[in-house]
């Protein structure tokens, strides 16, 4: 699988014996459709934040309560000031965020409505499979869904499964537990936030972000299994998630270090949530030596979410002397990691 997103089918050296068996059967795709019709209720279509520098402003979510609570992928998408969920028949609802827990690359949303019926996923009842079992992928991709029309569903199989191992040279995400690698190409824009199911509807994972490897330029389809993130979404959906607690003098703690202290003029800060994109990086400053680039997105300071310019600020002016000082940014259709020291 290449970035161009096109699979070959290489059976001409195969025993037709052998490529019979690899076809479905009647009954496999009998059960198949009676699945979809089942899980298509519970996926809904994600709409926020995006458009600028070719982010897409689309995305995937699942139902995990009849209350309208939302698993999805913890994205750009869902940093705006209005979130719009639209559901498989239609119905359109604003949403709001109500926790997230990035290491995981998990975001719960919230429905602003009341007495709405809606059918979910009980993610108490799900499944765990090995690599040969075949699967159902539901998700938005490509944004083909805007209103009542259903969202794409692909047949694949697990090829693997492994942890997700991220280095310098590849989209990277702070998540690097278990996956499953799936033998289809899941992971496209819009993706992120879909379901995999089994062939006969139980829940297996949330499928994850375009991750692509630099050194061979292949696309990694994965997704995460639900039992990794089961326990942050009871927590969150029950209110008894503990995000980041500022400490009661944190606004009083001196900036120590700005943007410009480590060579990066960020774009003008004209809106309240302006991207952290950088609009150049100095000659021969510690940024520059450590590979950031023009149009670099800043997205993470040492695992912490930078969803602004003032949050960089802020993340950036509480450094000390001695700090070690890791970015993850978007470059293009990849995310880099940036490793510097912080300088007296």
């Amino acid at each position: 699988m290449t970035n161009d997103r096109m699979t070959t089918y290489r059976t001409s050296c195969l025993p037709m014996a052998v490529c019979l068996a690899m076809l479905p059967s009647v009954a496999s795709i009998q059960t198949s459709r009676q699945t979809i019709r089942m899980i298509q209720p519970r996926m809904v279509k994600i709409f926020g934040a995006g458009g600028i520098r070719g982010l897409h402003a689309y995305g995937t979510g699942f139902l995990v309560s009849p209350k309208g609570h939302i698993a999805t992928v913890w994205s750009h998408v869902l940093d705006a000031d209005s979130i719009t969920v639209v559901l498989n028949d239609g119905r359109r609802f604003q949403a709001r965020v109500l926790g997230a827990k990035p290491q995981l690359d998990l975001a719960v949303l919230k429905l602003q409505a009341e007495n709405v019926e809606l059918s979910y996923f009980d993610i108490e009842q799900t499944a765990s499979v090995g690599p040969g079992t075949r699967i159902l992928a539901f998700s938005n991709m490509f944004n083909v869904a805007t209103g009542d029309e259903p969202v794409s569903v692909l047949h694949g199989v697990i090829a693997a499964r492994t942890n997700l191992s991220t280095r310098r040279g590849t989209f990277e995400i702070p998540y690097d537990g278990p996956i499953y690698v799936v033998d289809a190409i899941t992971n496209n824009s819009g993706a992120a936030g879909g379901v995999l199911t089994t062939q006969d509807g139980q829940l297996l994972a949330m499928i994850g972000k375009e991750l692509r490897n630099a050194r061979s330029n292949t696309w990694v389809n994965y997704a995460i299994p639900i039992g990794e993130l089961k326990e942050a979404i009871k927590q969150i959906t029950n209110g008894n998630f503990v995000a980041h607690k500022k400490k009661p003098d944190e606004t009083e703690i001196p900036v120590r270090y700005h943007p410009l202290d480590f060579g990066l003029v960020m774009v003008p800060d004209v809106l309240y949530r302006t991207p952290a994109y950088v609009d150049s990086v100095l000659p021969n400053s510690q940024a520059a030596r450590a590979g950031l680039r023009s149009d670099d997105l800043v997205l993470f300071v040492n695992d912490e979410l930078i969803q602004s310019c003032r949050t960089l600020k802020v993340a950036l002016g509480r450094l000390e002397s001695g700090d070690a000082l890791r970015l993850i940014v978007r470059r293009a259709n990849q995310l880099v990691q940036i490793k510097m020291n912080v300088k007296k």
